[in-house]
């Protein structure tokens, strides 16, 4: 059966008070694509179905393109739709995070022309082109602030997935985040969180620009976006695996580890299901899996699945995995796996202590032993999956400091071997 919505703090309340439950919205109609032709009676059908699974709240994306066709120019009424959209899900009793730039969705790169061929610009390092994100990323946050249902406004979708095409140095990445974070915050004011996502090469690539001290420090809260396919985790180790079921648990861990404030806040913000790497009869344990192995940890925002729905076979040119993520298929049918994840975010969840703490020395260059494959991302699954042991990551710098580890509650530090 499908559950209700679960009771929710109230629109005025902290968002960090309780965990959260959710999904990431894919369009059954269209995809993205359906903002060309927005039909809010198509988008109202698609929230009610995901508030039927009992989740409390949605992310949701526009297309870069579509809301500045121009470097200078915001169309009105493209922000409007996506107001509309925040309302719509408002009345469906799910809060809203929006995702600004995008960017980057489901393999596809969605760049206004001003950024492109005969007027290319670097989108992380131009002036002009940083100027008008932040303009946009302003006019979003005042366009939505005061909506009840707002969680906040994150700067966009992975923007690490854009790299390939504009090169980019940790120090101009900072600069980047630091000056879109100040004006979606200049736009939302006080209502809602401010955050910015980076897929897993920001926490496993021994060279990526984006670094984990960026996403864990930078922004209201950390977010993470654990998938099984990265590092070919699946394939690696099994779609059954310990690894892959402990898999966002330990991202939210290694997380925490980078991060100033032990407080600090942790979103999984995105894992799911892509077939082959679970085949769909392991989906709905996988499910469960993930959100009772996350829901341990200490400091946990909340999870959110990707996606709500299947991509369309209608649609070309897809991977192969994106027709199969959604939690209904393309006919708007509730798979097995959306029952389980029902289920699971209805139980009872038990914050467990965490006082013994495997060190990450992880020296300029060598994130990836933090992943699958790696040296310490193996020790840390042995120490959970065999030892019995729920271990919190500490990096090598901190593992001496008495008055940060009492306040993460570690009484004990492992070192590797």
């Amino acid at each position: 059966m499908i559950h209700s919505r679960r009771t929710r703090p109230r629109p005025e309340e902290d968002p960090i008070r309780t965990l959260r439950f959710g999904v990431n919205y894919t369009p059954r109609h269209g995809w993205f694509h359906s903002w060309y032709d927005f039909d809010p009676g198509r988008a109202r059908e698609d929230l009610a179905q995901i508030a039927g699974l009992g989740l409390d709240h949605v992310r949701v994306f526009h297309l870069w393109p579509l809301l500045q066709p121009n470097r200078t120019h915001i169309r009105t009424s493209a922000v409007d739709q996506l107001v509309q959209l925040v309302d719509l899900a408002g009345e469906a009793g799910l809060d809203v995070l929006v995702d600004g730039v995008q960017g980057h969705l489901s393999s596809f790169d969605f760049y206004p022309e001003w950024t492109r061929s005969w007027h290319h610009r670097n989108v992380f390092t131009d002036p002009d082109a940083l100027t008008a994100q932040a303009d946009l990323l302003r006019t979003l946050g005042r366009a939505l602030t005061g909506r009840p249902h707002l969680i906040g406004l994150q700067l966009g979708n992975e923007l690490n997935n854009l790299v390939e095409h504009n090169p980019v140095t940790p120090a101009e990445v900072d600069h980047y985040l630091d000056t879109l974070l100040a004006a979606a915050r200049d736009g939302l004011g006080a209502h809602g969180l401010v955050t910015h996502s980076a897929y897993d090469a920001a926490w496993y690539g021994d060279d990526h620009p984006f670094t984990p001290e960026a996403s864990a420090r930078k922004g209201d809260l950390t977010t993470v976006h654990p998938w099984v396919f990265s590092g070919d985790c699946a394939r690696r180790y099994g779609p059954r695996s310990p690894q892959v079921r402990h898999l966002a648990e330990y991202g939210t861990e290694l997380a925490k580890a980078y991060a100033t404030d032990p407080a600090r806040p942790v979103w999984v913000q995105e894992t799911g299901a892509p077939e082959p790497h679970i085949p769909a009869a392991d989906a709905p344990e996988f499910a469960r899996a993930t959100v009772r192995n996350a829901a341990e940890c200490a400091g946990l925002w909340g999870v959110t699945w990707w996606c709500s729905h299947d991509v369309d076979r209608a649609l070309a040119d897809f991977p192969e995995l994106e027709y199969t993520l959604g939690l209904f298929d393309a006919t708007g049918r509730p798979k097995p796996i959306a029952e389980a994840l029902a289920e699971a975010v209805a139980e009872p969840h038990t914050v467990q202590p965490r006082d013994t703490a495997l060190v990450l020395d992880c020296t300029p260059g060598t994130r990836s032993v933090s992943g699958p494959g790696g040296e310490y991302f193996e020790a840390w699954m042995r120490m959970r999956a065999e030892d019995g042991v729920r271990p919190a990551v500490v990096l090598a710098e901190r593992a001496e400091d008495e008055g940060y580890l009492a306040a993460r509650g570690i009484k004990e530090v492992v070192r590797l071997s």
